[in-house]
């Protein structure tokens, strides 16, 4: 099943306050950047991110999701509803992929 463009948007929506959000379609799914950095993306409406160490201290229940068949295992955005959780948690994680 393909990611809806409403899911999309609703997400874009929630990261608003960030610069520098884009995104790019792929195969029916969305893959999300912040100033050019892969964080995650978009697979089947669910919010998938790296599961990089700044994620791991950020959040306090981790639930791994594979976003297709044969990727590797990311780790499941559930508190999409949670504008300033998801504004922290996209700076740590740039934050940290800027420093490799």
């Amino acid at each position: 099943m393909a990611s809806s463009k409403e899911y999309l948007q609703f997400i874009l929506e929630q990261l608003s306050d960030l610069d520098e959000i884009t995104y790019r379609k792929m195969m029916g799914e969305y893959i999300i950047y912040y100033h050019g950095k892969i964080l995650g993306g978009i697979y089947d409406d669910r919010l998938l991110i790296k599961p990089i160490n700044s994620v791991l201290d950020y959040m306090s229940e981790i639930t791994y999701e594979v976003p297709y068949e044969g990727a590797k295992p990311m780790i499941l955005i559930k508190e999409i509803e949670n504008k300033d959780f998801l504004i922290g948690l996209f700076r740590m994680m740039y934050d940290e992929l800027s420093k490799k």
